[in-house]
């Protein structure tokens, strides 16, 4: 225990030292692009972007380093090639290994009304700090000419048809791709399932599953362990760097509303949901979860941040693995009640600026619309799915498609806090789901 409680502890470290330095220096580079632009040396900052900061896949690209932006990459797709093997063999296996696979109503039950439960509480919170930040006039500002042509949207989409979507048709294209995820818990429940009623008849399939888990474990490990703090540095520096001000200024009170009402959300709705429903001590939960948060934020990756997750949930937590494997695969799918609370202060944020003077019945409205949405539609950026929100509430003027682009353009800042408080409550729905059938070992969550 004192060994992987040191070990956390340096993962911690090293995270925190690798945010707090790229941060740093991505506004030192920041502060020379503008230095250089405004004194005319626009070449000497083209040449420091090209060695450290370009994306080499765009065409202005062919002649860059990039090695920045190459190690970013790396780190992220090496991340993302262990999602569908993790949640494939985890989820299965733990299905598997349930004495009575009837648990598994009971379980997917609680979990998904803890989601929803923290869903409203977030939704409410947030919907009544953006009523507020808008009647203290604050959302009020003068938008830039700009054109509208190239906002991204989304298509109408019925949130039933994630229903079909889940019971993939072709198997081997579902574990081809990251972003079918809710169709691959599904396959890996059927799994699970099916090797828990065939037994001994089974134990091939699932020495395979045990062995593919292993092997993911130790490639995970490695990755954050060893990794992931030069990829932060790396992440960091490059966004802060690569960000004018040009598009901060114009929307700098719906930035920064959005990072303090998610963050406000995390360090109270999730540790008061577990002292209220477990009466477990919080500041324990907050202490060992802050990590994951702060790696959240920095790969801005729910996926990304899933084995991280798991192992401080069942390490440090005292989760019960099958839970976790159950639960967290789940919330990554269907948990993003930090893109509802977002979403609240975006609304809000779009229709004052186009002059629309936005009620209390229509934030209720949007709420509803954005919790069905962000449960129910594939795994898309959750400022792409405002749009779905702006055509519900009617938001559909020239001044208001201004607005939404001005949002997707400074969405990078405010999705630190957004992920973030998606993946906490993840782990607080594990902990209060372990609890609830005693599965929690206490004596390892108050370690």
């Amino acid at each position: 225990m004192n060994a992987k409680r040191k070990e956390s502890m340096s993962i911690m470290k090293k995270i925190m030292i690798a945010m707090a330095t790229g941060i740093l220096l991505g506004v030192v580079c920041l502060w020379l692009r503008e230095s250089l632009t405004a004194g005319g040396n626009e070449g000497t900052w083209t040449m420091i972007n090209r060695i450290f900061f370009q994306d080499i896949t765009q065409e202005k690209g062919f002649y860059s380093l990039g090695l920045f932006y190459i190690i970013q990459q790396l780190f992220m797709r090496g991340l993302q090639l262990a999602i569908v093997p993790l949640v494939l063999s985890s989820l299965s296996l733990a299905l598997c290994s349930m004495a009575d696979p009837k648990r598994l109503g009971k379980i997917a039950g609680k979990t998904i009304g803890t989601f929803v439960g923290f869903y409203v509480c977030g939704a409410t919170l947030a919907g009544c700090f953006a009523y507020f930040i808008k009647s203290m006039g604050w959302f009020s500002v003068n938008l830039p000419s700009t054109t509208t042509s190239n906002v991204a949207t989304l298509e109408s989409y019925n949130p039933l048809t994630t229903v079909i979507n889940a019971v993939p048709s072709n198997i081997v294209e579902v574990l081809g791709s990251n972003n079918s995820i809710l169709a691959v818990v599904v396959v890996a429940v059927i799994l699970g399932l099916t090797m828990n009623a065939l037994g001994d008849k089974a134990a091939t399939i699932k020495n395979l599953m045990q062995n593919l888990n292993d092997i993911v474990q130790v490639y995970m490990d490695f990755l954050i362990n060893k990794i992931s703090p030069i990829a932060i540095f790396c992440m960091l520096a490059r966004t802060f760097a690569t960000y004018g001000t040009e598009y901060i200024r114009p929307t700098l009170t719906f930035m920064l509303a959005t990072i303090f009402i998610s963050l406000a959300l995390v360090v109270t709705i999730y540790p008061i949901g577990i002292f209220l429903l477990t009466g477990l001590n919080p500041f324990k939960f907050a202490k060992k979860i802050f990590k994951v948060g702060m790696f959240a934020a920095a790969t801005q990756s729910s996926a990304a941040t899933l084995p991280l997750n798991r192992k401080t949930c069942i390490e440090e937590l005292g989760c019960s693995r099958e839970i976790s494997s159950f639960v967290l695969p789940m919330g990554m799918t269907i948990n993003m009640n930090g893109t509802t609370a977002m979403h609240m202060v975006a609304i809000t944020f779009i229709a004052t600026a186009a002059g629309i003077d936005i009620t209390p019945t229509q934030l209720i409205t949007a709420a509803f619309l954005s919790i069905c949405v962000a449960m129910g539609t594939p795994p898309v950026a959750g400022t792409t799915l405002i749009f779905v929100i702006m055509s519900g509430l009617g938001l559909s003027s020239d001044l208001c498609m201004v607005a939404y682009a001005l949002v997707l353009a400074i969405s990078y800042l405010p999705g630190m806090a957004v992920i973030t408080l998606n993946v906490v409550g993840d782990a607080a729905t594990t902990v209060i789901v372990s609890h609830k059938e005693n599965e929690l070992d206490k004596d390892v969550y108050n370690s």
